[in-house]
């Protein structure tokens, strides 16, 4: 599937530097999709994507444990660690990026699965309370009982944490003093079990995480005989505590303990110089830096927060004192290291969460609405690049997809499920068995799918379930407030005002239908989107071929059998479309394609679906991968041709094509 890097109209405005070439020549190469906790075939149209690694890593001991016998000391002399640390440390090489993004998407996955199984275990249980007869009927039937009855699950976050240790799928299982590479200040994560598989924070609950005692055995090995131990390596500031003060650069810190833990943030004992406590001390008198995170209130985080890593701190001071509460409690001062990046706390909620009051307060406002009214949410334009400002033009913002010239549309819709109001049990949903026995959504937020399919069966216009059901959630259109802003090299970009969680469909590319035979090979064909499904599916010419997660109708088999390298429909979004046709590439792409059928079944004419593949931040720009192999674009002369690439990835491999 191909579409190339956003430019309104080659005539009325100077084209970018990564203005879209002339379609490929070749048949498309595999889209880009989202990592799973199994191994990924890696092939040239997959540049930077990490399969998973062989060599087994040690085992993470439980985030509950205080000790982590397994240490990674980036200095092993203590006085010099702030000031050697800062800079050079953090200047982390692009895989280790893409590892954590990585570790971060199978977390993910994890997370829905298993929000995917209480979501069943509810519902199963709701059904079996219907069947089951009421008190003093006289039919005393036992409801069978399985493992749905199980008490409910309110934390399929540790759940996933949990899996991932038992498969040795964590991320930095050894404790690192200092920064980690892969994680730049300003990385903000959904949840603390995030923090937990990648290493950052490795305790779920405990605002301090340390190096404990047990690492005394060790010393020699890890290159600890210069260091008193515990240490502490990072501490969240979450406002579980009443004696917190947070001035930015510098901070008063509780220590742990004495806190009932219920929310109120009261102390109900008095605290001791022992654990984490400890370690922030030694901290200071080995002149340790510690990795400070914030937590902030978040909507849309399934914590309620998101952390922000804010860089190195350093201890210069702490005391006891009697808390507001009237019990002991220990106090430690942090000052921000110097030479670090700007700290970017200050700045979350107005920079990457609030949205603006008023059309006044948009920069560079040059059009409030590029869908003319069409969508649910105005999505507005903004320039700060040209001089003067100009807006995108030369196209039409249309909301469905239009059909060209020649293209017949089987109208027969499928049969459908008979589920009512919306689907519940994949038991009995038509639907969800297609999709192999299951939804391909859960619930929450609004819908998001649990991991990427060779197609997705959505529900359509003859089943019984109303607009509302999860099994309809990419036809409800963008539910995101979307922006259209000029970037400095690569023409028109789009970002989002809101946090969107991964799996959530972003937007459907829209345009108009074509046969890849009737395009123009001289006509400007940058936004020519192959529907490669079949393709992929056949796993043909280096796609990768994912069949087991569908139930495919016998009426589909001989399609697929008979399947052919060459691609016969295609999505042009060149005069007309929507904001999908904007979202540029990017090497490391935050989102993924997915096929889905819902009106028809006709596999060759699948909707195409942007989905969200990582927790994305506002205002991060959007992008996924066009998929280009290196020289896979010819001229009109039948030379190869080349363009640079611009995505700014650290694994960015510097040509689009």
């Amino acid at each position: 599937m191909v579409a190339l890097y956003g430019k309104s109209d080659a005539k009325s405005e100077p084209p970018s530097q990564n203005a879209g070439p002339p379609r490929r020549t070749s048949a498309r190469l595999k889209k880009m999709e989202a990592q799973t906790p199994t191994a990924q075939k890696r092939t040239a149209s997959t540049p930077n994507k990490i399969g998973r690694r062989a060599a087994k890593k040690p085992k993470l001991e439980s985030p509950h444990s205080d000790d982590q016998s397994q240490v990674m000391v980036e200095n092993t002399h203590p006085v010099s660690v702030a000031d050697n640390l800062v800079g050079d440390a953090l200047s982390a090489e692009g895989n280790e990026y893409a590892m954590v993004t990585e570790t971060l998407r199978t977390f993910n996955k994890y997370y829905l699965h298993f929000v995917q199984v209480e979501e069943k275990r509810c519902a199963r249980e709701e059904a079996d309370k219907e069947r089951k007869p009421k008190k003093g009927s006289k039919s005393k039937k036992k409801v069978e009982q399985d493992d749905y009855s199980k008490k409910p699950s309110k934390r399929p976050d540790l759940k996933a944490v949990s899996e991932m240790m038992k498969l040795n799928a964590t991320l930095y299982t050894e404790k690192r003093i200092g920064p980690i590479p892969g994680f730049d200040v300003g990385h903000q994560f959904f949840s603390r079990a995030e923090m937990v598989v990648v290493g950052f924070h490795q305790h779920w609950l405990n605002g301090i995480d340390f190096i404990g005692q047990t690492a005394k055995k060790s010393r020699k090995i890890l290159g600890l005989d210069d260091y008193k131990l515990p240490l502490a390596v990072s501490i969240v500031l979450s406002g579980q505590y009443e004696d917190d003060l947070d001035n930015c650069n510098e901070i008063v810190y509780t220590g742990q303990g004495g806190n009932n833990l219920l929310g109120d943030k009261r102390q109900i004992s008095d605290q001791v110089m022992k654990r984490g406590n400890l370690g922030l001390k030694n901290c200071m008198e080995q002149s340790v830096p510690v990795r400070v995170v914030r937590g902030h209130k978040c909507q849309n985080s399934y914590v309620g927060k998101v952390y922000t890593y804010d860089g190195l701190y350093k201890v210069v001071n702490y005391w006891a004192d009697k808390g507001v509460s009237g019990f002991t409690v220990y106090k430690f001062r942090l000052k921000r290291i110097e030479g670090q990046p700007p700290l970017t706390t200050e700045q979350v909620h107005f920079t990457r969460g609030r949205i603006p009051n008023s059309i006044s307060e948009i920069r560079g406002l040059v059009c409030e609405d590029i869908t003319g009214g069409l969508e649910d949410i105005p999505i507005p334009v903004t320039n700060l690049v040209d001089d003067p400002p100009i807006s995108p033009a030369g196209f039409t913002y249309i909301k469905d997809l239009k059909f060209g010239k020649n293209i017949s549309v089987h109208t027969d819709a499928p049969l459908g499920c008979n589920c009512r109001d919306t689907c519940v049990d994949p038991r009995s949903c038509a639907c969800a068995k297609l999709n192999g026995g299951d939804f391909p959504y859960v619930q929450r937020d609004g819908g998001r799918l649990v991991e990427p399919k060779a197609v997705v069966f959505e529900c359509g216009p003859n089943c019984g379930c109303g607009p509302k059901c999860v099994n309809r959630t990419s036809q409800k259109g963008p539910r995101y407030r979307l922006e259209v802003f000029r970037t400095p090299n690569k023409g028109w970009g789009v970002r989002s005002w809101d946090y969107i969680p991964s799996g959530a469909p972003v937007c459907e590319y829209i345009g108009l239908l074509k046969r890849t035979d009737d395009l123009d090979p001289a006509a400007d064909n940058s936004y020519v989107f192959d529907i490669d499904c079949l393709q992929t599916m056949k796993g043909l010419e280096g796609r990768e071929s994912r069949l087991g997660d569908v139930s495919l109708p016998s009426y589909m088999q001989k399609v697929i059998e008979e399947v052919s390298e060459s691609v016969p429909f295609c999505i042009d979004a060149g005069c007309t479309g929507n904001i999908a046709r904007f979202i540029n590439h990017s090497c490391q792409p935050n989102l993924f394609v997915q096929c889905v059928l819902s009106n028809h079944h006709d596999i060759k004419i699948a909707r195409v679906i942007l989905v969200a593949a990582d927790n994305i931040p506002p205002l991060k720009e959007l992008s996924y991968d066009y998929a280009y192999a290196l020289d896979s674009v010819l001229g009109p002369d039948g030379k190869v041709r080349q363009m640079a690439c611009h995505c700014g990835a650290q694994g960015c491999r510097k040509r689009l094509y």
